[in-house]
């Protein structure tokens, strides 16, 4: 009624309604044509675009201009030669239009613009291919351009000649875009090359026969919709607001469009897993399910790298365990499927992979293994440790580790396999993972971990490395995993695979063992080569064997281990068990990140206060003696033992008042003062109140009887050290009662010290006494003339470095060992490490840098 006010008459509104008409029941022919398509909107989006340009309709057709007869006659006469196309007619007529487009660039060896084309070319079939099958001229084209690439490769390659930059980018881009395009047409492509002359003649006819689509009935579609409906009521609706019904047939299709998408932004990965959960559920064949399981289990790591927190949450991390579990029965119930990296994609989906011989699946099993392993670590990392929520997150290790079982069982399985071959990279990489489970564990905690994952796998399956029930003990399983990564591994691996054996028998007490196995793998030399994370735990290495010789006794080979990681006051930052932020460094965002990423659970923690205990125990039992040998002999070359015990001493001495001892540094401070002064009572009594010996379980008592027998030795050898100038004979007997000890042990600390050159006195085993020798009394001017070689010794030595420096090491060996002579006798720099475990048994001897006096120079030498 509204074109009354706009045309001129009534037979310019009879007309225009009746063409109205005409064009609505025509725009619902090509409407209907397009109801089965899920991705309708971009359909219609088009027909509504291509309605505005046809005049008479939409918009247009009520911005003619009103005029006389003549504007009638020329509308009349438009009107008669207006042909109206159906959308698929005019999305092929683009289509002829591209590819003629792509033929002339092919005259002109134009591959930019033939890229170019083709890139449109194929969005432009896709529309097509929505509402009915490929169009045969494009079979035609992408078959005919492959011919083409190969031709053009071959003469390239026979001419020797270059094209230019751009045309070259172009040709490659070629190169690459059809062979992968080529896949998906594979069948079509083949039967234009048969009879090309038969395959274009089959498309007219096809396109003279107008097949009608079944028409589905109103309870037809109810039923449809009520299977797509799930359990909460909802359905799944695609952009035509049509419900998305998944059928086993269309499984690979929605896995190649969901990987197609991944990276891309603003992709709903939530949705695309719902998606895929849902294909789980309909997939009827082994192998779509390991490829939706692979496909579903990649897409949960998606969401935790685009999730505002930095790990994986507890819902997601079990979902991901409980199909990554999936994934593995059904490979072991369906052997003829192989995953294996670098595998082709079997990428026809109108047929069945045929099972009677083996199938390669691209993916990777270990990597899926290693990505929960480390969201695993990366969520215990972020949670509090003080929470149940912690406890309940570390209880999650077990299901890992069951998998981490049964993935190496799998790799060995398929290892057998002639058509596959050893996975000994796949094998070495899980085999460190579980090694890296058990080495810091107690035995008991081990062998319970153990114990409940050989009750999930099932009978049937046994490992050819680690046998069911053969490794009741620890220590063998250790053994068995560490020997196999050191037989099949190198670099990285290996050098872990020998950390974790030596942390293991460091805290079994096996002292010597991990001594020698330290010293025989040559980290030390060549640790700083390697990755920041094995550095971290040759530091826990380190400090574990330090722990342990502790434990064993050896409280000198115990200092000098611990002093490169304690002395150096980064005890957190070396141990990965916190972040130091330093006073005056510059520390950007990125690296607090990188370091914060680096920190270990707690529960892998190595107790700091312990170890601080440990280290200034052992320090004061080594650096008192020397004070008092330095302070009363002037003549004998001072050193250093420990800078960090000294500087605190120094600290606590300068106090005016110092009350009862608080923590664990002020108790081992006031019992060095007492062992200095003589009192090794109190000395003993204040280290065996240390509260932090409780942490060593059964062994507390034994530590302390250890630490008491130490106390009343080191006693005993500062007491001669201080008084041995005031003395010409000491009866044995009287030491014997002053601290507790057997002759016989007085003795032989005695002819020890002695024999190292220590003390300057003879044995009278008549008398049961000592006798001092008395040498000549230097004086002031020597005294001073002494100190005074010290110091330009220290110079020269200084010297030496910096021309070390700077030639490059190229000094004449004659100065370096004339330096060395001047004497290094501690042997502790900043090599010392687990080299400091060679030292055993070769004494305290003189030598090491100048100390100007010592704090206890005042209470020695009254």
């Amino acid at each position: 009624m509204s074109s009354r006010f706009f045309h001129g008459g009534d037979s310019d509104s009879d007309s225009s309604s009746s063409e109205e008409e005409e064009l609505y029941e025509r725009e619902q022919e090509a409407e209907s044509e397009e109801e089965s398509e899920e991705e309708e909107d971009e359909s219609e989006d088009d027909d509504s675009s291509d309605d505005d340009d046809v005049p008479g309709t939409g918009a247009s057709r009520f911005l003619k201009p009103t005029g006389g007869a003549a504007d009638s006659d020329e509308s009349d006469e438009d009107e008669g030669e207006r042909v109206v196309k159906s959308a698929k007619n005019k999305r092929l007529e683009e289509i002829e239009q591209t590819i003629g487009k792509i033929e002339n660039a092919q005259k002109n060896q134009d591959w930019s613009i033939i890229s170019a084309e083709f890139d449109n070319l194929n969005r432009q079939v896709q529309k097509v291919i929505q509402q009915g099958g490929t169009p045969k001229m494009y079979i035609k084209t992408i078959a005919d351009l492959e011919d083409l690439v190969t031709e053009t490769n071959e003469k390239q390659k026979a001419s020797g000649k270059k094209m230019n930059a751009n045309n070259a980018r172009g040709f490659n881009a070629m190169k690459q875009k059809i062979k992968k395009n080529n896949k998906e047409y594979i069948t079509e492509v083949d039967k234009y090359r048969k009879d090309k002359d038969a395959f274009m003649e089959s498309e007219d006819e096809e396109e003279e026969k107008v097949e009608e689509k079944p028409r589905k009935s109103q309870r037809q579609r109810i039923e449809a919709l009520d299977a797509a409906i799930d359990d909460e009521g909802f359905a799944t609706v695609g952009k035509g607001g049509r419900a998305l019904v998944y059928t086993p047939e269309s499984i690979l299709k929605h896995l190649r469009s969901i990987i197609e998408s991944r990276g891309k932004k603003n992709t709903d990965r939530q949705e695309q897993i719902r998606v895929m959960e849902r294909l789980l559920e309909v997939a009827n064949t082994a192998y779509q399910k390991v490829r939706v399981l692979l496909t579903i289990i990649s897409t949960r790591f998606d969401v935790t790298t685009s999730s505002v927190q930095n790990y994986m949450s507890q819902e997601q991390w079990k979902a991901a365990q409980r199909e990554f579990t999936l994934l593995l029965e059904t490979l072991e119930a369906n052997p003829w499927l192989v995953v294996i990296e670098g595998a082709e994609e079997w990428e026809d989906d109108d047929k069945h992979p045929p099972t009677d011989k083996v199938l390669k699946v691209p993916g990777s099993v270990v990597s899926l293994l290693e990505r929960l392993d480390d969201e695993l670590t990366r969520s215990l990392q972020q949670t509090d440790p003080h929470t149940a929520e912690y406890i309940e997150r570390l209880s999650d290790e077990q299901a890992l580790y069951d998998n981490i079982v049964r993935s190496s069982i799998y790799y060995e399985t398929v290892g057998k396999k002639p058509e596959v071959g050893k996975q000994v990279d796949s094998l070495n990489r899980i085999t460190i993972r579980r090694l890296e489970h058990i080495y810091f564990k107690p035995v008991q905690v081990v062998k319970i971990l153990e114990e409940r994952t050989w009750t999930t796998i099932p009978t049937n399956m046994d490992s050819d490395l680690t046998p069911r029930g053969k490794f009741i003990e620890v220590d063998p399983l250790v053994s068995t995993l560490c020997n196999f990564l050191f037989e099949n591994s190198e670099g990285i691996i290996r050098a872990r695979a020998m950390l974790c054996q030596i942390y293991f028998l460091a805290l079994q007490d096996n002292f010597y063992r991990a001594r020698d196995l330290a010293l025989m793998s040559h980290l030390t030399e060549n640790i700083a080569s390697f990755d920041v994370s094995t550095q971290i735990l040759f530091n826990r290495t380190l400090v574990q064997t330090g722990l342990c010789a502790f434990r064993a006794g050896l409280c000198y080979e115990a200092q000098g281990v611990l002093q490169e990681i304690c002395g150096s006051g980064r005890q957190k930052e070396l141990l990965a068990q916190g972040v130091m932020l330093q006073r005056y460094s510059t520390v950007t965002p990125e690296q607090e990140r990188l370091e914060r990423q680096r920190q270990l659970p707690f529960h892998m923690h190595i107790n700091l206060e312990l170890l601080e205990c440990v280290y200034l125990t052992c320090s004061m039992l080594l650096e008192i003696p020397l004070l008092a040998q330095t302070g009363s002999s002037p003549d004998v070359r001072k050193r250093i033992i420990s800078k960090t015990f000294r500087r605190m001493l120094e600290y606590a001495e300068r106090q005016v008042f110092q009350g009862p001892p608080e923590n664990t540094r002020d108790h081992v401070m006031q019992a060095a003062k007492a062992l200095a002064s003589g009192d090794w009572k109190k000395c003993q009594e204040l280290i065996s109140k240390i509260g932090i010996w409780d942490l060593l379980g059964n062994d507390k008592e034994k530590i302390k009887t250890m630490l008491a027998e130490q106390i009343q030795e080191e006693g005993l050898r500062t007491y001669l050290f201080t008084y041995a100038p005031y003395y010409d004979t000491l009866s044995i007997t009287t030491l014997s009662g002053m601290f507790e000890l057997d002759d016989k042990k007085i003795a032989a600390i005695v002819s020890k010290m002695i024999s190292h050159e220590e003390l300057a006195a003879a044995l009278d085993q008549v008398n049961d006494a000592i006798v001092f020798r008395k040498g000549v009394e230097l004086s002031r001017l020597q005294s001073q003339i002494v100190s005074l070689s010290e110091k330009a010794m220290g110079i020269l030595e200084s010297n030496e470095k910096v021309l070390e420096t700077r030639t490059a090491g190229t000094v004449n060996a004659f100065q370096r060992d004339q330096g060395n002579r001047g004497g290094r006798g501690g042997g502790r720099g900043a090599r010392g490490g687990i080299q400091g475990l060679a030292r055993q048994g070769q004494g305290r001897r003189g030598g090491g840098q100048g100390f100007t006096g010592g704090v206890l120079s005042g209470a020695i030498r009254t």
